[in-house]
């Protein structure tokens, strides 16, 4: 496999694993981040969310699709920051396939009139995977120690 392509995989791993991302959309001048809940489906190249189609994130989408999802799992020191074109669907097949227990802190059932789907379609991404928060510390003492930099584990830039 080539080096793009396992940075691709591990990407894909990384946010399928992590689960909850950080969605950033554009609001005018400024930048908004809100906790998501994504389903990862590497096949359709696409991230997936159940959002609220009276939300703010539908219209800032509207105007400007170009949006930024960071996953984070700080104990892990794993990290992934995907930049892609978003859309907004009405698609109540998906909406069904994707329904799990988080959105059931929003909405009563999947048939809901009100849920959408917030599609993000990526273009490229960033990954860093560490092997841990101790191990990190570890490394990073001994290379202060030694006036080396420390290896921090995997890092990549991969266009999706």
């Amino acid at each position: 496999m080539a080096h793009d392509e396992d940075d691709n995989a591990k990407v894909w791993d990384l946010a399928d694993k992590i689960g909850f991302c950080m969605l950033t959309t554009q609001t005018g001048l400024d930048l908004r981040a809100r906790p998501m809940s994504a389903y990862a489906e590497r096949l359709e190249n696409a991230f997936y969310f159940l959002t609220d189609v009276a939300s703010h994130k539908d219209a800032e989408v509207s105007r400007h699709p170009n949006v930024c999802l960071a996953f984070a799992d700080s104990k892990g020191q794993k990290y992934v920051s995907i930049s892609g074109t978003a859309e907004i669907e009405n698609d109540r097949e998906k909406i069904r396939e994707l329904w799990a227990t988080p959105a059931k802190a929003w909405w009563d059932n999947a048939d809901d009139p009100s849920i959408r789907i917030l599609k993000v379609t990526p273009s490229s991404a960033e990954y860093w995977d560490s092997p841990g928060t101790i191990i990190s510390y570890i490394k990073m003492a001994a290379a202060a120690v030694t006036s080396s930099r420390p290896d921090m584990g995997d890092t990549g830039k991969v266009e999706m």
